[in-house]
């Protein structure tokens, strides 16, 4: 059986995601099939949805005018599994503190869009990750921090004290760039969680 994967390709590293699923996918030993997603009636044929880093106004305003927003909320509301990272963490977030951006609300956290400073503060750094069995190394640019997260929302990761990686639900957030150093663990993690959603269905 093969697992389509959306990559929610309206800005942002779309062709690194590509990359990092398949070679998850290859590694777990699962057919994995991409898509690049840009305009509505894609997402409902997806077992797996990814939504890429970028600037957050501008997705969050594309997702919302291509009509992918809703079919966004309906595929978590259906318990697929998806990766948000970076600014597909500040969109994806219940209060991203910014009211240019149209939220999703599909993770119950708080989120400081720039808590990291900006492009020149980027940095890089070997974090802990709930579930993996050694460190990450972990590229942060322009990066968003948790600051709150609700009830039921589970930390994965943080640096400094700052929350870097959560779980809520179906849904797996990361401020960083897990496509950026061949390290595809995270992107694992997703598949895997399709793979658990599968196995809850039969």
């Amino acid at each position: 059986m093969t697992t389509k994967v959306g990559i929610i390709g309206v800005q942002g590293d779309v062709s690194e995601h590509e990359t990092a699923v398949r070679e998850a996918g290859e590694y777990l030993g699962i057919d994995v099939e991409t898509v690049v997603i840009r305009s509505s009636g894609v997402v409902p044929d997806c077992d797996v949805l990814v939504l890429p880093g970028g600037e957050s106004t501008t997705i969050s305003s594309l997702v919302t005018e291509e009509g992918i927003a809703d079919e966004i909320l309906d595929h978590v509301d259906d318990r697929k599994p998806m990766l948000a990272t970076c600014a597909g963490l500040i969109v994806s977030s219940r209060d991203p503190q910014d009211d240019r951006v149209e939220s999703l609300g599909v993770i119950d956290a708080v989120v400081d869009r720039n808590a990291f400073g900006r492009q020149k503060e980027s940095f890089e750094a070997e974090i802990d990750v709930k579930g993996l069995d050694k460190p990450f190394h972990a590229v942060f640019i322009r990066a968003p921090a948790v600051e709150e997260v609700g009830e039921g929302v589970e930390v994965l990761a943080e640096v400094n004290g700052s929350v870097v990686a959560v779980r809520d639900g179906s849904v797996v957030g990361t401020s960083f760039h897990p496509e950026l150093t061949g390290d595809y663990r995270i992107h694992r993690m997703v598949l895997e969680d399709q793979d658990k959603t599968e196995t809850e269905n039969d």
